[in-house]
């Protein structure tokens, strides 16, 4: 095979490179996720999904996004699929879109969080839902034994480019919040140049709110980059100096939100779960009075929910784990601590934006300020999360093989006991080790913190 940068779609990735993390595939556009690949995806991606109807295709502000839904396009159509493209969008549309037209499935054409020279693609069924770890497990075989090398590029499907589908997803996003209206609230809105800027203005408008918009483009050089969920010392500075009553920040795809309060205070994921779970345990719409969250979300989050008489159930990290631990339990409402929030209002798909205007309407509902719900929810327990760059792999993913490093956190988990906890993962997306410490005492989170971080950056890249 030729080299990258002479052919015109890249090289196949090596077949250890090939895998479904905690959300799709990911990874640099040049190196990994290249045109080559995409189009391989494409063709197994039509021959694993088992319903009839058309693939639905979504994509995010991303430079790379409109080369890969070409790819991943033809290689649909030579596996005998229609594909329906729908161009800019957030992730939740497209399961939202595959469940109303009765779609074989969909793909979504996105890196989410990370910065604009990677992208990513997530496959979903029929239903709505992420592929079965066994349907991801066909695909990646299908990449892996080069088959499909030699797939004909005349196809035998068709596509269509069907941008107006996107109106069912603006209404069913008014439509979730029913009555209530946000008339003259000041809020500020976090676009993050992404998948939000195709709708998240114009619902928030619609119900009449006073917004200020910052990143309000598309702009795929842009996306993610010093804004967003994952940056949001732009969006607090603009709350506070609008005086606002609190402010949302989307990741790229816009299934993740982040709010910023009338204060300038962060309100991640377990806080609003915990305000949208009061509000429906007050409705008795929250069957079992239980949440899902991950292993990430506080202990302080935790304890004051249970405090209410409620279940809190914890997952392994990624929302693929709390939808189906959702489904298992009948679970209403859960989510992950970065802001990804699944509920039964959408068919558990996490949409930022969606919860955003729960969040926005719930709030004016009861005529309190985000900040005084706020007030009124938990108090955090002290936690810091520290990433630990570890390029192999085999070592990052194995890290409690690593007796040293293993020894230390036993030693860390048991001097806290009760009043703390230790969590250590390796990142199903990026080449990183997390390394996260929750105690009562802040002192006691930035010692064990550090020494945990050193011990694994020592020992798990030492030559």
């Amino acid at each position: 095979m030729a080299e990258a940068a002479t052919h015109p779609l890249g090289q196949l990735p090596k077949p250890s490179q090939i895998s479904f993390g905690t959300d799709g595939l990911r990874g640099r556009v040049d190196t990994m996720l290249t045109p080559a690949l995409a189009l391989q995806v494409g063709y197994w991606c039509g021959r694993v999904l088992q319903a009839e109807g058309p693939v639905l295709i979504g994509m995010d502000s991303r430079s790379s996004g409109s080369m890969l839904v070409a790819a991943l396009s033809a290689g649909l159509m030579a596996s005998g699929r229609q594909v329906w493209t729908l161009g800019l969008c957030p992730t939740p549309a497209v399961p939202g879109l595959i469940r109303r037209y009765s779609a074989a499935g969909g793909l979504m054409v996105s890196a989410s969080h990370n910065p604009p020279e990677d992208n990513g693609i997530k496959v979903f069924g029929a239903t709505g839902s992420k592929l079965s770890p066994e349907r991801q497990q066909a695909i990646e075989a299908g990449l892996c034994s080069g088959d499909g090398s030699g797939i004909a590029l005349a196809a035998s499907g068709v596509a269509r480019h069907r941008p107006e589908l996107l109106d069912d997803y603006r209404a069913s996003l008014l439509s979730s919040v029913g009555p209530h209206r946000l008339d003259g609230v000041p809020i500020v809105l976090d676009l993050c140049w992404g998948s939000a800027t195709a709708c998240g203005a114009e619902v928030f408008s619609a119900l009449g709110a006073d917004l200020t918009v910052l990143h309000g483009d598309p702009d795929g050089t842009k996306i993610n980059v010093n804004c967003g969920s994952t940056h949001l010392e732009p969006l607090r500075r603009a709350v506070i100096e609008k005086g606002a009553a609190m402010g949302f920040g989307f990741d790229g795809d816009a299934d993740r939100m982040l709010a910023i309060d009338g204060q300038g205070r962060v309100v991640d994921g377990d806080h609003v779960l915990y305000l949208w779970g009061s509000v429906l345990q007050a409705k008795e719409q929250l069957p079992d009075q239980r949440l899902v969250a991950t292993v990430m979300s506080n202990l302080g989050f935790e304890r004051a929910w249970q405090a209410r008489g409620g279940l809190l159930d914890r997952t392994p990290v990624g929302d693929q784990h709390v939808h189906a631990e959702m489904v298992r339990t009948g679970a209403a409402l859960g989510g992950e601590q970065s802001g990804h929030i699944l509920s039964s209002v959408n068919g558990l798909a996490g949409d930022g934006v969606l919860t955003a205007l729960q969040l926005a309407s719930l709030c004016h509902a009861q005529q309190l300020s985000l900040a005084e719900w706020v007030d009124q929810s938990f108090q955090a327990y002290p936690q810091k999360l520290v990433n630990v760059r570890v390029e192999n792999r085999e070592r990052r993913k194995g890290w409690e093989d690593c007796a040293p490093l293993y020894s230390l956190v036993q030693e860390a988990e048991a001097s806290m006991a009760e009043d703390g906890r230790v969590l250590v993962r390796a990142s199903g997306t990026e080449p990183l080790l997390r390394v996260m410490v929750e105690a009562a005492d802040q002192a006691v989170v930035d010692h064990w913190t550090s020494r945990l971080a050193a011990a694994a950056d020592q020992h798990l890249n030492a030559a």
